[in-house]
């Protein structure tokens, strides 16, 4: 194992978040909600369900008490709606109402182009394939173990 590289990738994985993240907020299309708020909005539209707050805390970055915060500002400007768990009368499910996914989309739209032109001015598309697939199978957990190096 080369803890050396492994923490090199990391730092270059962070600093490109960081860069991009920077990049994403200064593009103005996070003025209707902010970018943590269209995360929770994008996790509650990639399901076809309602989610309970434990679903929607595993795809956003956010502790769970932040999130149910957010989550009450979003159901007081009505975009997402809660509903009874009928498998748990003590748990909730979020959904997005209407105008939570009209929400969504636009902003969605928006931040798509803008993810594009970001990528493309650094990347190629074999680049990005490659990023694809890397991220992935980090996303995916542990790789075979490689034989200890004294890197």
């Amino acid at each position: 194992m080369d803890v050396r590289l492994a923490n090199e990738a990391w730092e270059a994985v962070l600093t490109a978040h960081n860069r991009l993240t920077a990049a994403f907020a200064a593009d103005g299309t996070f003025k209707e909600v902010s970018m943590r708020e269209y995360d929770v909005l994008y996790t509650l539209a990639k399901r076809d369900a309602p989610l309970r707050l434990g679903e929607v805390q595993s795809g956003v970055l956010l502790s769970q008490p932040a999130l149910s915060r957010l989550v009450d500002r979003l159901a007081a400007r009505g975009l997402v709606a809660r509903s009874h768990d009928d498998t748990d009368g003590r748990a909730v499910r979020l959904s997005l109402t209407a105008l939570g996914r009209d929400v969504q989309r636009r902003v969605g739209r928006a931040h798509a182009r803008c993810v594009a032109r970001e990528l493309h001015a650094a990347l190629t598309g074999d680049d990005q394939r490659e990023l694809r697939r890397i991220a992935s199978a980090l996303a995916a957990g542990p790789a075979p173990a490689e034989p200890p190096t004294d890197h």
